[in-house]
């Protein structure tokens, strides 16, 4: 069985939160390629940026998921990655249209159940990282709501309620 688990949907909707629950209990968990991008980007004054070239960030982001995924096998137990390679994949799509989500996701598969966060626009905000406004993140939402599903991943959504609340669900949905 596939213990890599990936928590994906809208940017700003408590993605981040419920991965820094599930490592305070205990469990391997995978920061977002995407923020990690930013901040090297940005350090080393590069332009591979999500608003300024958003195909050069989305093959960074491949390429950082894929390496994550690869250091993953040496991690115990469920790990669970806040966000992954379907991500990216999509984001690439998005950008240039080439199809590449359907043989990343065949070679470098996650764990076939995949938590979506919904848009919550009463928590949404934007950071130093996301400078992007709520309706480019639902318009996201919406592409991997599709892209999950017709990848063959089982999509089940988070609901809108407290950090704890979230953990128990991801917990009890996997069993």
């Amino acid at each position: 069985m596939n213990r890599f688990v990936v928590v994906s949907g809208c940017s700003g909707g408590g993605k981040s939160t419920l991965i820094e629950a599930l490592a305070a209990r205990g469990f391997a968990t995978v920061e977002e390629p995407g923020r990690r991008i930013v901040r090297e980007e940005r350090a080393g004054g590069g332009l591979a940026l999500p608003w300024v070239d958003l195909a050069a960030f989305a093959r960074r982001a491949i390429a950082m998921a894929t390496a994550d995924r690869e250091a993953a096998e040496a991690m115990p137990g469920w790990v669970f990655f806040d966000r992954g390679l379907i991500d990216a994949a999509a984001a690439l799509e998005h950008a240039t249209g080439e199809v590449v989500a359907e043989p990343l996701a065949r070679a470098h598969p996650y764990h076939r159940t995949v938590f979506l966060v919904p848009p919550w626009p009463e928590i949404w905000t934007g950071d130093s990282e996301r400078l992007h406004d709520l309706a480019d993140a639902e318009a996201e939402y919406d592409r991997l709501a599709r892209m999950y599903p017709a990848l063959g991943y089982t999509v089940h959504e988070l609901p809108k309620a407290d950090v704890e609340a979230r953990v128990a669900f991801v917990l009890a949905t996997l069993g």
